[in-house]
């Protein structure tokens, strides 16, 4: 019952998905310029069944432009905006219900596809993460230290004036339920695929800097969040050439 649960919660998805997307982004108003930049390797499994999907962007904007929106509250507001993206490309066949202890996302207000844990955020005056680690969902097919993350990182632009906006949307150490109930063909080819369509459409709808509103609105300066880890967060992906 899982796997077909999964599977049309997928179908429903997919079915709104192409017409959403369309949608968004061909609105206008670009402040910002956007470019996908994933990894060679952004979608990989490892023996154990261990899913890391990386998808990336390159957002180029006006130096006073970044200098005005560098700040946690508005990391918050991304993270919100992430969120929100989610539900309008689905044209809310994916609806995403806020506790002070987490997020469910659902399809349908109805299909449980996954519970994340309270977001956790980290920011420093070039780097700002925020981390939602996944607690269960029909999606899962058990409990392990997955999670998906925002991280972006301040880097020099080609032009003066201009500052660029490194971004990526990661998610790591998941097990997807589709892949080890039925096959690993069949998660690649339906919910994998899915995934990077979105997240690449969500990269390129930042070009417009319209974040939505936080929902709790924690923070207001940096010094109240933790700063990010130094150098690179996951050395494995150097050594394997990732």
């Amino acid at each position: 019952m899982k796997i077909l649960a999964a599977l049309a919660g997928l179908g429903a998805l997919a079915f709104a998905l192409f017409a959403g997307v369309r949608r968004l982004l061909n609105r206008t108003h670009h402040l910002a310029h956007a470019v996908i930049r994933d990894p060679a390797e952004h979608t990989t499994m490892d023996a154990d069944g261990a899913v890391r999907s990386i998808q990336a962007a390159d957002l180029t904007l006006p130096a006073e432009a970044l200098a005005e929106i560098w700040s946690p509250l508005n990391l918050e507001r991304l993270a919100r905006t992430y969120w929100r993206f989610l539900e309008r490309v689905t044209l809310h066949v994916i609806h995403v219900r806020y506790r002070d202890d987490g997020r469910d996302v659902t399809a349908f207000n109805l299909i449980p596809l996954l519970t994340f844990e309270a977001p956790e955020y980290e920011m420093d005056g070039d780097r700002g993460i925020v981390r939602w680690r996944i607690e269960k969902g029909i999606l899962v097919s058990r409990r392990h230290e997955g999670y998906l993350e925002i991280d972006v990182q301040r880097r020099e632009a080609d032009e003066p004036g201009q500052a660029c906006v490194h971004v990526e949307v990661e998610v790591a150490n998941f097990y997807p339920a589709i892949a080890h109930g039925i096959s690993r063909w069949v998660y690649t080819q339906t919910q994998s695929r899915i995934h990077v369509i979105v997240t690449h459409a969500f990269l390129r709808s930042l070009a417009r800097l319209d974040l939505a509103e936080s929902k709790v609105g924690r923070f207001a300066l940096i010094d109240e969040v933790p700063d990010p880890p130094r150098g690179e967060r996951h050395p494995e992906r150097a050594l394997s050439g990732r």
